[in-house]
Protein backbone atom coordinates (compact mmCIF):
# COMPACT_ATOMS: atom_id res chain seq x y z
CA UNK A 1 0.00 0.00 0.00
CA UNK A 2 1.37 3.57 -0.80
CA UNK A 3 1.64 6.00 1.77
CA UNK A 4 0.99 9.25 0.28
CA UNK A 5 -1.19 10.24 -2.85
CA UNK A 6 -0.96 13.60 -4.67
CA UNK A 7 -4.23 14.00 -6.37
CA UNK A 8 -3.36 16.70 -8.42
CA UNK A 9 -0.74 16.69 -10.54
CA UNK A 10 -0.44 20.61 -10.04
CA UNK A 11 -0.92 20.36 -6.10
CA UNK A 12 1.50 21.53 -4.25
CA UNK A 13 0.33 18.91 -1.15
CA UNK A 14 0.01 15.45 -0.32
CA UNK A 15 -2.65 13.13 1.53
CA UNK A 16 -1.22 10.72 3.94
CA UNK A 17 -2.89 7.98 3.57
CA UNK A 18 -1.93 6.29 6.98
CA UNK A 19 0.04 7.76 9.49
CA UNK A 20 3.02 9.51 9.07
CA UNK A 21 5.93 10.12 11.76
CA UNK A 22 7.51 13.34 12.50
CA UNK A 23 11.04 13.07 10.92
CA UNK A 24 10.14 10.36 8.65
CA UNK A 25 11.22 10.74 5.11
CA UNK A 26 9.01 10.34 2.74
CA UNK A 27 9.70 9.24 -1.31
CA UNK A 28 7.10 9.79 -3.59
CA UNK A 29 7.89 10.05 -7.56
CA UNK A 30 11.44 10.00 -6.73
CA UNK A 31 11.33 12.85 -4.19
CA UNK A 32 12.13 12.85 -0.80
CA UNK A 33 9.82 14.94 1.69
CA UNK A 34 10.91 15.64 5.33
CA UNK A 35 8.15 15.27 7.64
CA UNK A 36 8.49 18.70 9.89
CA UNK A 37 5.07 17.47 11.72
CA UNK A 38 3.40 14.04 12.52
CA UNK A 39 1.24 13.86 9.75
CA UNK A 40 -2.62 11.97 11.05
CA UNK A 41 -4.02 9.94 8.48
CA UNK A 42 -6.46 11.80 6.01
CA UNK A 43 -3.87 15.17 6.26
CA UNK A 44 -2.20 17.06 3.92
CA UNK A 45 1.86 18.00 4.14
CA UNK A 46 3.57 20.65 1.98
CA UNK A 47 6.00 19.56 -0.93
CA UNK A 48 7.66 22.93 -0.68
CA UNK A 49 8.38 25.67 1.65
CA UNK A 50 5.51 28.23 1.56
CA UNK A 51 5.07 31.93 2.32
CA UNK A 52 2.60 33.90 3.73
CA UNK A 53 -0.32 34.54 0.96
CA UNK A 54 0.59 31.88 -0.80
CA UNK A 55 -2.14 29.73 -2.89
CA UNK A 56 -2.75 26.12 -1.81
CA UNK A 57 -3.77 24.04 -4.26
CA UNK A 58 -5.35 20.76 -4.30
CA UNK A 59 -7.75 19.03 -6.50
CA UNK A 60 -5.50 20.97 -9.13
CA UNK A 61 -7.70 24.35 -7.84
CA UNK A 62 -7.81 26.52 -5.20
CA UNK A 63 -8.77 25.98 -2.19
CA UNK A 64 -6.87 28.18 0.31
CA UNK A 65 -4.14 30.88 1.12
CA UNK A 66 -1.83 30.31 3.82
CA UNK A 67 -1.57 32.74 7.15
CA UNK A 68 2.48 32.42 7.73
CA UNK A 69 5.85 30.65 6.49
CA UNK A 70 5.13 26.73 6.43
CA UNK A 71 8.18 24.49 5.64
CA UNK A 72 8.06 22.30 3.39
CA UNK A 73 6.77 18.81 5.25
CA UNK A 74 4.70 20.81 7.50
CA UNK A 75 1.14 19.71 8.37
CA UNK A 76 -1.57 21.85 6.96
CA UNK A 77 -4.17 23.08 9.70
CA UNK A 78 -6.75 25.74 10.35
CA UNK A 79 -4.25 27.87 11.98
CA UNK A 80 -1.42 28.22 8.81
CA UNK A 81 -4.05 28.01 6.24
CA UNK A 82 -7.49 29.12 5.35
CA UNK A 83 -9.88 28.92 2.87
CA UNK A 84 -10.11 30.66 -0.61
CA UNK A 85 -11.48 29.83 -4.04
CA UNK A 86 -11.26 31.22 -7.46
CA UNK A 87 -13.65 33.54 -8.37
CA UNK A 88 -16.35 32.40 -11.34
CA UNK A 89 -18.89 33.33 -14.01
CA UNK A 90 -20.28 32.06 -17.14
CA UNK A 91 -18.16 32.12 -20.34
CA UNK A 92 -18.45 30.52 -23.66
CA UNK A 93 -16.77 26.80 -22.92
CA UNK A 94 -16.80 24.04 -25.36
CA UNK A 95 -16.90 20.80 -22.74
CA UNK A 96 -15.88 17.49 -24.21
CA UNK A 97 -16.92 14.68 -22.18
CA UNK A 98 -14.92 11.02 -22.35
CA UNK A 99 -17.78 8.77 -22.10
CA UNK A 100 -16.98 5.61 -20.15
CA UNK A 101 -17.50 2.17 -21.32
CA UNK A 102 -21.10 1.04 -20.97
CA UNK A 103 -21.38 -2.14 -22.55
CA UNK A 104 -21.39 -4.25 -19.30
CA UNK A 105 -24.72 -2.49 -18.42
CA UNK A 106 -26.43 -1.80 -21.81
CA UNK A 107 -28.58 -4.57 -21.72
CA UNK A 108 -29.41 -4.76 -18.11
CA UNK A 109 -32.48 -3.99 -16.05
CA UNK A 110 -34.14 -3.74 -12.71
CA UNK A 111 -37.32 -4.59 -11.59
CA UNK A 112 -39.38 -1.57 -10.41
CA UNK A 113 -42.71 -0.23 -9.64
CA UNK A 114 -44.09 1.32 -12.93
CA UNK A 115 -46.42 4.05 -12.28
CA UNK A 116 -49.29 5.70 -14.93
CA UNK A 117 -46.83 8.41 -15.61
CA UNK A 118 -43.96 6.48 -16.64
CA UNK A 119 -41.61 6.66 -13.84
CA UNK A 120 -40.36 3.62 -11.88
CA UNK A 121 -40.07 3.33 -8.78
CA UNK A 122 -37.96 1.15 -6.83
CA UNK A 123 -39.83 0.97 -4.11
CA UNK A 124 -43.27 0.74 -3.22
CA UNK A 125 -44.24 3.22 -0.02
CA UNK A 126 -47.73 4.26 1.64
CA UNK A 127 -47.12 7.84 2.95
CA UNK A 128 -48.65 10.12 5.49
CA UNK A 129 -48.72 13.50 5.15
CA UNK A 130 -49.32 16.23 7.90
CA UNK A 131 -50.20 19.48 6.72
CA UNK A 132 -49.21 20.95 10.20
CA UNK A 133 -47.02 19.76 13.19
CA UNK A 134 -50.35 19.78 14.82
CA UNK A 135 -51.22 16.09 13.68
CA UNK A 136 -47.69 14.71 14.44
CA UNK A 137 -48.98 12.86 17.38
CA UNK A 138 -51.77 11.34 15.19
CA UNK A 139 -49.39 10.56 12.95
CA UNK A 140 -47.55 8.93 15.63
CA UNK A 141 -50.15 7.09 17.07
CA UNK A 142 -51.09 5.60 13.31
CA UNK A 143 -47.41 4.65 12.68
CA UNK A 144 -47.53 2.40 16.05
CA UNK A 145 -50.52 0.95 15.15
CA UNK A 146 -49.95 0.23 11.78
CA UNK A 147 -46.19 -0.66 11.88
CA UNK A 148 -46.64 -2.80 14.34
CA UNK A 149 -49.50 -5.07 13.24
CA UNK A 150 -48.29 -5.26 9.45
CA UNK A 151 -45.09 -5.98 9.99
CA UNK A 152 -42.47 -2.80 9.19
CA UNK A 153 -41.50 -2.37 13.24
CA UNK A 154 -38.10 -2.52 14.09
CA UNK A 155 -37.82 -1.85 17.89
CA UNK A 156 -38.96 -5.45 19.06
CA UNK A 157 -35.63 -6.42 20.42
CA UNK A 158 -35.20 -3.12 22.53
CA UNK A 159 -38.83 -3.29 23.74
CA UNK A 160 -37.68 -6.92 24.61
CA UNK A 161 -34.55 -5.53 26.18
CA UNK A 162 -36.67 -2.76 28.46
CA UNK A 163 -39.13 -5.53 29.13
CA UNK A 164 -36.51 -7.72 30.78
CA UNK A 165 -34.37 -4.86 32.61
CA UNK A 166 -38.10 -3.86 34.30
CA UNK A 167 -38.94 -7.37 35.01
CA UNK A 168 -34.92 -8.08 36.87
CA UNK A 169 -35.79 -4.49 38.34
CA UNK A 170 -39.16 -5.50 39.90
CA UNK A 171 -37.38 -8.89 41.05
CA UNK A 172 -34.62 -6.71 42.88
CA UNK A 173 -32.07 -8.00 40.94
CA UNK A 174 -29.18 -6.50 39.28
CA UNK A 175 -30.28 -4.90 35.94
CA UNK A 176 -26.23 -4.22 34.98
CA UNK A 177 -26.36 -8.49 34.64
CA UNK A 178 -28.72 -8.31 31.44
CA UNK A 179 -27.19 -8.54 28.59
CA UNK A 180 -28.97 -7.30 25.36
CA UNK A 181 -29.59 -9.63 22.41
CA UNK A 182 -30.07 -8.83 19.39
CA UNK A 183 -32.92 -9.90 16.78
CA UNK A 184 -31.63 -12.86 14.73
CA UNK A 185 -32.58 -11.70 11.20
CA UNK A 186 -35.24 -12.64 8.96
CA UNK A 187 -36.10 -12.73 5.21
CA UNK A 188 -37.70 -9.06 4.58
CA UNK A 189 -41.25 -9.52 4.73
CA UNK A 190 -41.33 -12.95 5.99
CA UNK A 191 -44.09 -11.37 8.73
CA UNK A 192 -45.69 -8.46 6.60
CA UNK A 193 -49.44 -9.05 5.75
CA UNK A 194 -48.63 -6.98 2.17
CA UNK A 195 -45.85 -8.70 0.64
CA UNK A 196 -45.87 -6.07 -2.25
CA UNK A 197 -45.55 -3.05 0.34
CA UNK A 198 -42.09 -1.52 1.40
CA UNK A 199 -43.06 0.37 3.86
CA UNK A 200 -45.23 2.80 5.70
CA UNK A 201 -44.18 6.09 5.72
CA UNK A 202 -44.83 9.01 7.89
CA UNK A 203 -43.68 12.65 7.10
CA UNK A 204 -43.63 14.66 10.52
CA UNK A 205 -42.26 17.93 10.45
CA UNK A 206 -42.69 21.20 12.06
CA UNK A 207 -44.32 23.56 9.69
CA UNK A 208 -47.23 24.59 8.29
CA UNK A 209 -48.00 27.30 10.64
CA UNK A 210 -46.38 30.14 12.47
CA UNK A 211 -43.79 30.93 10.60
CA UNK A 212 -44.20 33.01 7.23
CA UNK A 213 -46.87 32.08 4.42
CA UNK A 214 -43.12 31.89 2.34
CA UNK A 215 -42.62 28.94 4.91
CA UNK A 216 -45.92 27.63 4.10
CA UNK A 217 -45.81 27.57 0.48
CA UNK A 218 -42.37 26.10 0.02
CA UNK A 219 -43.83 23.01 2.37
CA UNK A 220 -46.59 22.47 0.48
CA UNK A 221 -44.54 22.50 -3.13
CA UNK A 222 -42.18 19.89 -0.85
CA UNK A 223 -45.25 17.73 0.39
CA UNK A 224 -46.27 17.69 -2.88
CA UNK A 225 -43.09 16.56 -4.53
CA UNK A 226 -43.20 13.72 -1.63
CA UNK A 227 -46.87 12.28 -2.74
CA UNK A 228 -45.84 12.54 -6.34
CA UNK A 229 -42.63 10.53 -5.43
CA UNK A 230 -42.07 7.20 -7.78
CA UNK A 231 -41.52 5.07 -4.86
CA UNK A 232 -44.67 6.46 -3.59
CA UNK A 233 -47.99 4.50 -4.30
CA UNK A 234 -50.90 6.09 -2.06
CA UNK A 235 -51.14 8.98 -0.19
CA UNK A 236 -52.79 9.72 3.36
CA UNK A 237 -53.46 13.34 4.55
CA UNK A 238 -54.00 14.69 7.79
CA UNK A 239 -54.66 18.28 8.33
CA UNK A 240 -55.94 20.23 11.39
CA UNK A 241 -57.71 22.86 9.46
CA UNK A 242 -56.76 26.49 10.77
CA UNK A 243 -53.54 26.30 9.86
CA UNK A 244 -51.55 28.27 7.09
CA UNK A 245 -50.57 25.67 4.65
CA UNK A 246 -54.72 24.55 3.76
CA UNK A 247 -55.55 21.17 2.05
CA UNK A 248 -56.53 22.76 -0.80
CA UNK A 249 -53.02 24.33 -1.47
CA UNK A 250 -51.16 21.35 -1.34
CA UNK A 251 -54.04 20.12 -3.71
CA UNK A 252 -53.21 22.85 -6.04
CA UNK A 253 -49.34 22.45 -5.62
CA UNK A 254 -49.89 18.85 -6.72
CA UNK A 255 -51.99 19.41 -9.84
CA UNK A 256 -49.31 21.79 -10.78
CA UNK A 257 -47.05 19.18 -10.37
CA UNK A 258 -48.89 16.49 -12.47
CA UNK A 259 -51.85 17.50 -13.82
CA UNK A 260 -52.51 13.69 -14.42
CA UNK A 261 -51.65 12.58 -10.79
CA UNK A 262 -54.18 9.21 -9.93
CA UNK A 263 -53.00 7.37 -6.71
CA UNK A 264 -55.39 7.04 -4.29
CA UNK A 265 -55.24 9.86 -2.24
CA UNK A 266 -57.28 10.32 1.59
CA UNK A 267 -57.83 13.46 3.21
CA UNK A 268 -58.53 13.85 6.94
CA UNK A 269 -59.46 16.89 8.49
CA UNK A 270 -59.49 17.15 12.27
CA UNK A 271 -61.72 20.20 13.07
CA UNK A 272 -64.06 18.92 10.71
CA UNK A 273 -64.31 15.39 12.25
CA UNK A 274 -66.36 14.09 15.28
CA UNK A 275 -63.40 13.01 17.94
CA UNK A 276 -59.96 12.54 17.88
CA UNK A 277 -60.70 8.64 17.80
CA UNK A 278 -63.35 8.59 14.87
CA UNK A 279 -60.58 10.16 12.84
CA UNK A 280 -57.83 8.56 13.66
CA UNK A 281 -59.84 5.15 12.97
CA UNK A 282 -61.25 6.32 10.05
CA UNK A 283 -57.70 7.26 8.69
CA UNK A 284 -56.41 3.64 9.56
CA UNK A 285 -59.42 1.85 7.71
CA UNK A 286 -59.93 3.78 4.84
CA UNK A 287 -55.66 3.05 4.40
CA UNK A 288 -55.87 -0.16 4.86
CA UNK A 289 -58.50 -0.24 1.98
CA UNK A 290 -55.49 1.84 -0.18
CA UNK A 291 -53.16 -0.70 1.16
CA UNK A 292 -55.11 -3.91 -0.04
CA UNK A 293 -55.30 -2.32 -3.21
CA UNK A 294 -51.48 -1.43 -4.24
CA UNK A 295 -50.49 -4.45 -2.73
CA UNK A 296 -51.73 -5.94 -6.49
CA UNK A 297 -49.02 -3.64 -7.86
CA UNK A 298 -45.81 -6.14 -8.57
CA UNK A 299 -42.31 -5.27 -9.66
CA UNK A 300 -41.61 -5.42 -13.51
CA UNK A 301 -38.10 -4.85 -15.38
CA UNK A 302 -37.25 -1.38 -16.47
CA UNK A 303 -34.06 -0.49 -18.04
CA UNK A 304 -31.08 1.40 -16.39
CA UNK A 305 -32.42 4.51 -17.82
CA UNK A 306 -35.75 4.60 -15.35
CA UNK A 307 -32.94 5.09 -12.39
CA UNK A 308 -33.04 8.24 -10.69
CA UNK A 309 -29.60 8.56 -8.14
CA UNK A 310 -29.37 11.19 -5.81
CA UNK A 311 -25.44 11.69 -4.25
CA UNK A 312 -24.42 12.73 -0.70
CA UNK A 313 -21.66 13.23 1.81
CA UNK A 314 -21.99 13.42 5.35
CA UNK A 315 -19.41 13.28 7.84
CA UNK A 316 -16.74 13.65 5.60
CA UNK A 317 -13.29 12.93 6.08
CA UNK A 318 -9.92 13.70 4.36
CA UNK A 319 -10.47 10.22 2.61
CA UNK A 320 -13.93 11.30 0.64
CA UNK A 321 -12.24 13.09 -2.32
CA UNK A 322 -10.06 10.44 -3.02
CA UNK A 323 -11.96 7.34 -2.73
CA UNK A 324 -16.07 7.43 -2.33
CA UNK A 325 -16.83 10.23 -3.80
CA UNK A 326 -14.59 9.53 -7.03
CA UNK A 327 -15.92 5.88 -7.09
CA UNK A 328 -19.82 7.62 -6.75
CA UNK A 329 -18.72 10.07 -9.47
CA UNK A 330 -17.62 7.26 -11.77
CA UNK A 331 -20.87 5.28 -11.07
CA UNK A 332 -23.15 8.26 -11.86
CA UNK A 333 -21.29 8.55 -15.01
CA UNK A 334 -22.41 5.56 -16.34
CA UNK A 335 -25.83 6.30 -15.09
CA UNK A 336 -25.84 9.18 -17.07
CA UNK A 337 -24.13 7.37 -20.14
CA UNK A 338 -26.94 4.93 -19.76
CA UNK A 339 -30.07 8.16 -20.24
CA UNK A 340 -30.56 8.06 -16.22
CA UNK A 341 -30.55 10.64 -13.88
CA UNK A 342 -28.04 11.84 -11.64
CA UNK A 343 -29.03 14.47 -8.95
CA UNK A 344 -26.10 16.59 -7.09
CA UNK A 345 -26.57 18.99 -4.52
CA UNK A 346 -25.48 20.69 -1.49
CA UNK A 347 -24.48 24.19 -2.80
CA UNK A 348 -22.60 25.07 0.00
CA UNK A 349 -20.39 22.04 -0.84
CA UNK A 350 -19.82 23.01 -4.25
CA UNK A 351 -17.80 26.09 -3.41
CA UNK A 352 -14.86 26.05 -5.57
CA UNK A 353 -15.61 23.59 -7.69
CA UNK A 354 -18.25 26.19 -9.59
CA UNK A 355 -16.09 27.15 -12.61
CA UNK A 356 -15.68 23.72 -13.06
CA UNK A 357 -19.63 22.98 -13.05
CA UNK A 358 -20.33 26.09 -15.06
CA UNK A 359 -18.11 25.15 -18.23
CA UNK A 360 -19.88 21.56 -17.76
CA UNK A 361 -22.83 23.21 -18.15
CA UNK A 362 -24.80 22.79 -21.64
CA UNK A 363 -26.53 25.96 -22.06
CA UNK A 364 -25.81 29.59 -21.18
CA UNK A 365 -29.41 29.73 -19.07
CA UNK A 366 -28.85 27.04 -16.61
CA UNK A 367 -25.54 28.14 -16.01
CA UNK A 368 -26.19 31.42 -15.38
CA UNK A 369 -29.19 30.30 -12.95
CA UNK A 370 -26.44 27.86 -11.19
CA UNK A 371 -24.66 31.54 -10.50
CA UNK A 372 -27.47 33.40 -9.36
CA UNK A 373 -28.59 30.39 -6.93
CA UNK A 374 -25.20 29.98 -5.51
CA UNK A 375 -24.21 33.90 -4.95
CA UNK A 376 -27.50 34.38 -3.26
CA UNK A 377 -27.09 31.90 -1.14
CA UNK A 378 -23.50 32.42 -0.15
CA UNK A 379 -24.54 36.41 0.26
CA UNK A 380 -27.59 35.55 2.56
CA UNK A 381 -24.99 33.32 4.99
CA UNK A 382 -22.59 36.72 5.20
CA UNK A 383 -25.51 38.56 5.92
CA UNK A 384 -26.08 36.72 9.12
CA UNK A 385 -22.23 36.35 10.05
CA UNK A 386 -21.55 33.42 8.11
CA UNK A 387 -20.69 32.02 4.67
CA UNK A 388 -19.61 28.49 2.35
CA UNK A 389 -16.26 28.91 4.05
CA UNK A 390 -17.65 28.13 7.37
CA UNK A 391 -19.04 25.18 6.21
CA UNK A 392 -17.06 22.59 7.24
CA UNK A 393 -17.66 20.76 10.91
CA UNK A 394 -15.41 20.00 13.62
CA UNK A 395 -15.11 16.30 12.48
CA UNK A 396 -14.80 17.60 9.28
CA UNK A 397 -11.76 19.27 9.88
CA UNK A 398 -10.51 16.89 12.67
CA UNK A 399 -10.19 14.26 9.64
CA UNK A 400 -8.59 16.33 7.62
CA UNK A 401 -10.87 18.88 5.77
CA UNK A 402 -9.46 22.05 6.81
CA UNK A 403 -11.33 24.47 4.18
CA UNK A 404 -14.57 24.57 2.74
CA UNK A 405 -12.64 24.44 -1.02
CA UNK A 406 -11.22 21.30 0.18
CA UNK A 407 -14.20 19.62 1.90
CA UNK A 408 -16.41 20.63 -1.19
CA UNK A 409 -14.07 20.06 -4.39
CA UNK A 410 -13.87 16.51 -3.28
CA UNK A 411 -17.98 16.39 -2.35
CA UNK A 412 -18.26 17.44 -6.16
CA UNK A 413 -16.34 14.49 -7.32
CA UNK A 414 -19.59 12.56 -6.64
CA UNK A 415 -20.94 13.72 -9.55
CA UNK A 416 -18.83 12.17 -11.72
CA UNK A 417 -17.42 14.09 -15.36
CA UNK A 418 -21.00 14.14 -17.49
CA UNK A 419 -22.16 17.62 -18.71
CA UNK A 420 -24.73 19.55 -16.30
CA UNK A 421 -28.04 19.72 -18.15
CA UNK A 422 -29.98 21.68 -15.86
CA UNK A 423 -30.08 23.63 -12.38
CA UNK A 424 -33.00 23.11 -10.06
CA UNK A 425 -34.55 25.15 -7.48
CA UNK A 426 -35.46 23.47 -4.13
CA UNK A 427 -38.34 21.22 -4.79
CA UNK A 428 -37.89 21.45 -8.76
CA UNK A 429 -38.49 17.95 -10.37
CA UNK A 430 -35.61 16.54 -12.74
CA UNK A 431 -36.75 16.29 -15.94
CA UNK A 432 -33.68 15.35 -18.14
CA UNK A 433 -31.37 12.76 -18.76
CA UNK A 434 -28.14 13.38 -17.28
CA UNK A 435 -26.45 15.50 -14.66
CA UNK A 436 -28.61 17.67 -12.66
CA UNK A 437 -27.65 20.33 -9.99
CA UNK A 438 -30.38 20.85 -7.08
CA UNK A 439 -30.02 23.57 -4.85
CA UNK A 440 -30.20 22.15 -1.17
CA UNK A 441 -28.06 23.06 2.07
CA UNK A 442 -25.45 20.84 2.88
CA UNK A 443 -26.77 19.66 5.88
CA UNK A 444 -27.20 16.08 5.59
CA UNK A 445 -31.01 15.77 6.18
CA UNK A 446 -31.86 18.76 4.89
CA UNK A 447 -30.10 17.94 1.67
CA UNK A 448 -31.56 14.50 1.31
CA UNK A 449 -35.20 15.80 1.84
CA UNK A 450 -34.75 17.93 -0.97
CA UNK A 451 -32.53 15.33 -3.68
CA UNK A 452 -36.09 13.18 -2.56
CA UNK A 453 -38.15 16.20 -3.69
CA UNK A 454 -36.44 16.37 -7.25
CA UNK A 455 -37.35 12.66 -7.92
CA UNK A 456 -34.09 10.74 -6.80
CA UNK A 457 -35.52 7.08 -6.34
CA UNK A 458 -32.42 5.74 -4.61
CA UNK A 459 -29.91 8.00 -3.06
CA UNK A 460 -26.05 7.39 -3.07
CA UNK A 461 -24.43 8.53 0.62
CA UNK A 462 -20.44 8.33 1.09
CA UNK A 463 -19.04 8.90 4.62
CA UNK A 464 -15.67 8.69 6.09
CA UNK A 465 -16.94 9.47 9.79
CA UNK A 466 -20.38 7.26 9.74
CA UNK A 467 -23.90 8.75 9.64
CA UNK A 468 -27.04 7.17 9.94
CA UNK A 469 -29.48 9.25 7.90
CA UNK A 470 -32.04 7.98 5.69
CA UNK A 471 -35.39 8.92 3.77
CA UNK A 472 -38.72 8.28 4.31
CA UNK A 473 -39.41 7.74 0.74
CA UNK A 474 -35.92 7.01 -1.16
CA UNK A 475 -33.43 4.32 -0.25
CA UNK A 476 -30.51 5.84 0.62
CA UNK A 477 -27.06 3.22 0.43
CA UNK A 478 -24.18 3.97 2.86
CA UNK A 479 -20.58 4.13 1.37
CA UNK A 480 -17.94 3.89 4.09
CA UNK A 481 -14.34 6.14 2.51
CA UNK A 482 -12.24 3.88 4.71
CA UNK A 483 -12.13 0.01 5.62
CA UNK A 484 -11.80 1.13 9.22
CA UNK A 485 -15.11 2.81 9.60
CA UNK A 486 -17.01 -0.16 7.79
CA UNK A 487 -15.18 -2.65 10.29
CA UNK A 488 -16.87 -0.13 13.43
CA UNK A 489 -20.10 0.74 11.58
CA UNK A 490 -21.01 -2.23 9.55
CA UNK A 491 -24.76 -1.97 10.88
CA UNK A 492 -25.37 1.02 8.63
CA UNK A 493 -22.44 0.95 5.77
CA UNK A 494 -23.50 -0.95 2.94
CA UNK A 495 -20.65 -0.93 0.64
CA UNK A 496 -16.99 -0.33 1.58
CA UNK A 497 -14.85 1.77 -0.34
CA UNK A 498 -11.85 1.50 1.37
CA UNK A 499 -10.27 -1.13 -1.12
CA UNK A 500 -9.27 2.28 -3.30
CA UNK A 501 -7.13 3.87 -0.52
CA UNK A 502 -5.98 0.46 0.42
CA UNK A 503 -4.88 -0.29 -3.35
CA UNK A 504 -6.71 -3.57 -4.07
CA UNK A 505 -9.31 -1.64 -6.43
CA UNK A 506 -9.52 1.42 -8.63
CA UNK A 507 -11.98 4.06 -8.72
CA UNK A 508 -13.39 2.44 -11.79
CA UNK A 509 -13.89 -1.36 -10.18
CA UNK A 510 -15.58 0.51 -7.48
CA UNK A 511 -17.93 2.75 -8.96
CA UNK A 512 -18.79 -0.50 -11.25
CA UNK A 513 -19.40 -2.50 -8.20
CA UNK A 514 -21.80 0.70 -6.66
CA UNK A 515 -23.96 0.40 -9.75
CA UNK A 516 -24.22 -3.41 -9.27
CA UNK A 517 -25.76 -2.62 -6.20
CA UNK A 518 -28.13 -0.11 -6.91
CA UNK A 519 -29.64 -2.13 -9.57
CA UNK A 520 -30.20 -5.32 -6.59
CA UNK A 521 -31.32 -2.41 -4.97
CA UNK A 522 -33.93 -1.01 -7.31
CA UNK A 523 -35.24 -4.39 -7.52
CA UNK A 524 -35.88 -4.99 -3.91
CA UNK A 525 -32.95 -7.83 -3.96
CA UNK A 526 -30.94 -6.56 -1.08
CA UNK A 527 -32.25 -3.64 1.42
CA UNK A 528 -30.01 -0.69 2.67
CA UNK A 529 -29.51 -0.80 6.43
CA UNK A 530 -30.70 2.81 6.59
CA UNK A 531 -34.24 1.00 5.51
CA UNK A 532 -34.14 -1.51 7.60
CA UNK A 533 -33.21 0.19 10.29
CA UNK A 534 -36.30 2.66 9.61
CA UNK A 535 -34.11 5.25 9.26
CA UNK A 536 -36.84 8.15 7.99
CA UNK A 537 -35.26 11.56 8.41
CA UNK A 538 -37.25 14.23 6.72
CA UNK A 539 -36.49 18.32 7.65
CA UNK A 540 -38.08 20.69 5.37
CA UNK A 541 -35.74 23.00 4.35
CA UNK A 542 -37.46 26.99 5.54
CA UNK A 543 -34.76 28.91 2.80
CA UNK A 544 -33.31 30.44 5.80
CA UNK A 545 -29.28 30.29 6.15
CA UNK A 546 -28.28 26.30 6.32
CA UNK A 547 -25.04 25.15 5.83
Amino acid sequence: MQRVLKVHRDDNVLVALKNLSKGETILYNDVEFILQDAIPAKHKFFTREMSKGDAVIMYGVLVGKTQKSIPAGGLMTTENVKHAAEPFGYRPYKYEWQVPDISAFRDRTFNGYHRSDGQVGTANYWLFIPTVFCENRNLDVIREALHNELGYAVVEKYKRFTHRLAEVYRNGENINDVDFIPAQKKNNGAERLFKNIDGIKFLNHNGGCGGTRQDAATLSRLLAAYADHPNVAGVTVLSLGCQHLQVQDFKDDLKKRNPDFDKPLYIFEQQQSQSEEQLISEAIRKTFLGLVEINKIERKPASLNKLVIGVKCGGSDGFSGISANPAVGYCSDLVAALGGKILLAEFPELCGAEQQLIDRTTDEASAKKFIRLMTTYNEEAHRVGSGFEMNPSPGNIRDGLITDAIKSTGAAKKGGTSPVVDVLDYTEPATKAGLSLVCTPGNDVEATTGKAASGATLILFTTGLGTPTGNPVCPVIKISTNTGLMNRMGDIIDINAGPVIDGEKTIEQMGEEILEYCIKAASGEVVPKAVQLNQDDFIPWRRGVSL
